[in-house]
C-alpha cells in the first residue's frame, strides 16, 4: 500500500470526485481527479486504466457459496462501455468468489486484491460450450466441442488479468474424476483462455487445480505472463502450466509450477488441422521458471506443433523431482519444424532425464493422419547445464530417414549413480563439448566449442511495465 501522489488521476479525493452512472440503479464508478495523502494500491501494468469498479458494486457475493457469475458478465459488459475512454479496472475484494466461466473485454484489468479467490464452480451448466479449436479439429478429452474457459476472452487487446497474489482456485477434482471414469462428452475447461487477442498481461497471481490446462493463450501476439504461483497435485490429469499455442512475442518469467503435466508447454495444432491452419509458436522467452513435475517435463516443445515452433530461448531454469528438463515430443503425421531452439542456465536436481526428444510420440486426433508429413527437428542447442540425482542423461530417438539434426550441447555435468547406460541415442546428429558423462557416438566430442544463445532480444523483452494505482473505494 502507497500514498498517492498529488494531482494523481488515478486515486479518490475524499470530498472531490466524479460519479459515472453505468445504467445500474445504485452503481457507480468513481473516477478519481486529485488525491493528496490517500494511501492507494499500486500494481505494475502494461496499461493503466482510467475508470474503476469493484465486484460488490454488481451483485456480487464473496461467501464461496453464492454464484456471482452473472456479477462479473454484468460488471465487464458495463466497464466495456469505457475501452475508448482511458479503459476500466475491476477490483475482486478479499472474499471467496464462486463463478462459472465468464468472458473478458479489451482495455480492462481484472485485480485481485490479497485474500481475494475465484472459485471455479462445479455447475456444469455454468460453463458455456464452445467449439474446437480450428488448429486441432476435435476436443482433447471428447471429440466434440469444449466447455469456456474459466476466465476466457477471443478478438481483444491490452487486457491483464493480475492482483496482489489473489488466488484463482479452478476446484480442478470434479473434472479429473469425471476425466479418470471416462465419463467427460466435452473437453474440459481450461482456467484462463485468451484466443486471437494482443498485448496481454497475466502477473502475480496464485493459480490452484485447474480442471486441465492453467494457462492458454492461443493465436496471439504480445503477452507477458509473469509472478505466477501454480499448483496442482502432481498426479492430476493435463494440468499443464501454462500453454503458448500458435502465440508469438511471448515472454514468461520468474514463475513457480507444480504441476500433474508440463510444467510449460509451447503448441502450435495438431496433426492435419494444425498444418492446415499454419500459425507458429515463435519469438518466445522463458526465464526464472522454477518446475516440479514428476510425470512431465519443465519446458515441453510439442508435442502438437503441426503449425511450427522457431526462436524458443529459455535460461535461468530450475527443476526438482521432474521427469525431464526441456523435452521436444513430436510423431510421424505431425508435419512443421521445430528450429532455433535455445536454452542455457539449467540447475537440475532428481531428473529421470536431462535431455530427451522423442520423434514417436503419438497422440493422434485420428488413425488418418499423413505417414508423409514428417517433422522438421533442426538447430536444438543447450548449454550450461548442472545436474544431480539422474536416472538417465539422455534419451533422443529421432524418426528413421527423419533424423534430428543440429544438436548441439556444450558444458554439462551430470551426476548419476546409476549403472545404467547414461545415453541413449538413435537417428540424430549433433555435436558435445565438455559433457560429462561421455555422450553416445552420434554426438561427437568437440574440442572449445559453445553452443550459441543469441545475443539479440525479443521485442516483448523490452516491454516496460507502468506503475499504475487505484483506491478501493467504497460506493453508494
Amino acid at each position: 500500500m502507497k500514498t498517492c501522489p498529488k494531482l494523481s488521476n488515478s486515486c479518490v479525493v475524499g470530498v472531490i470526485f466524479t460519479v459515472l452512472l453505468l445504467g445500474l440503479q445504485g452503481v457507480r464508478v468513481v473516477e478519481c481527479r486529485v488525491a493528496n495523502g490517500l494511501d492507494c494500491f499500486e500494481y505494475p501494468a502494461i496499461s493503466c486504466r482510467k475508470h474503476s469498479a469493484v465486484l460488490t458494486d454488481f451483485g456480487g457475493v464473496g461467501d464461496g457459496k453464492t454464484s456471482n457469475t452473472k456479477a462479473f458478465q454484468y460488471a465487464i459488459s458495463n466497464l466495456s462501455h469505457y475501452a475508448s475512454d482511458g479503459g476500466a479496472l475491476l477490483v475482486v475484494p478479499p472474499g471467496k468468489w464462486l463463478t462459472g466461466s465468464f468472458n473478458l473485454t479489451s482495455h480492462f484489468t481484472l485485480f485481485l486484491q490479497k485474500e481475494a479467490t475465484i472459485l471455479g464452480s462445479q455447475d456444469e451448466s455454468e460453463w458455456p460450450t464452445l467449439p474446437v479449436l480450428p488448429s486441432y479439429g476435435r476436443g482433447r478429452d471428447a471429440p466434440d466441442g469444449r466447455f469456456s474457459s474459466l476466465i476466457f476472452g477471443t478478438n481483444l487487446t491490452d487486457v491483464v488479468i493480475t492482483g496482489y497474489n489473489g488466488t484463482i482456485d479452478g476446484q480442478g477434482s470434479y473434472w479429473w474424476d469425471k476425466f479418470h471414469k471416462g465419463e467427460l462428452k466435452l473437453t474440459r475447461p481450461y482456467m484462463i483462455e485468451i484466443m486471437f487477442s494482443d498485448h496481454i498481461q497475466i502477473s502475480n497471481l496464485t493459480l490452484i487445480d485447474s480442471p486441465s490446462w492453467f494457462v492458454h493463450p492461443i493465436y496471439s501476439s504480445d503477452i507477458i505472463i509473469q509472478g505466477l504461483t501454480i499448483l496442482a497435485p502432481v498426479d492430476s490429469p493435463n494440468t499443464d502450466g501454462i500453454n503458448p499455442d500458435s502465440c508469438s512475442n511471448t515472454r514468461i518469467e520468474d514463475c513457480y509450477i507444480v504441476s500433474g503435466d508440463d510444467c510449460v508447454a509451447i503448441k502450435s495444432g495438431w496433426d492435419e488441422s494444425g498444418i492446415k491452419f499454419g500459425m507458429p509458436s515463435q519469438h518466445i522467452i522463458i526465464r526464472r521458471l522454477e518446475c516440479v513435475s514428476p510425470d512431465s517435463a519443465m519446458i515441453a516443445l510439442g508435442s502438437e506443433m503441426s503449425g511450427g515452433i522457431r526462436d524458443v530461448r529459455a535460461e535461468e531454469l530450475t527443476a526438482l523431482n521432474t521427469q525431464s528438463a526441456v523435452r521436444i515430443k513430436t510423431a510421424v503425421g505431425r508435419g512443421a519444424y521445430v528450429r532455433d531452439i535455445f536454452v542455457k542456465g539449467m540447475n537440475l536436481n532428481t531428473m529421470k532425464y536431462v535431455f530427451w526428444m522423442t520423434g514417436s510420440y503419438g497422440s493422434h486426433p485420428n488413425t488418418d493422419f499423413d505417414p508423409k508429413a514428417l517433422p522438421n527437428i533442426t538447430g536444438i542447442n543447450y548449454r550450461d547445464v548442472i545436474a544431480d540425482n539422474v536416472t538417465y542423461s539422455a534419451r533422443l530417438e529421432g524418426i528413421a530417414n527423419d533424423p534430428f539434426t543440429g544438436i548441439c550441447i556444450s558444458n554439462v555435468t551430470i551426476h548419476s549413480g546409476k549403472k545404467k547406460p547414461q545415453w541413449n541415442c538413435t537417428d540424430i546428429e549433433g555435436v558435445t563439448s565438455n559433457v560429462y558423462p561421455k555422450p553416445c557416438e552420434l554426438l561427437p566430442l568437440k574440442e572449445k566449442i559453445e553452443c550459441p544463445y543469441p545475443d539479440d532480444k525479443l521485442p516483448i523483452e523490452s516491454v516496460q511495465l507502468k506503475t499504475c494505482s487505484f483506491k478501493s473505494v467504497s460506493f453508494f
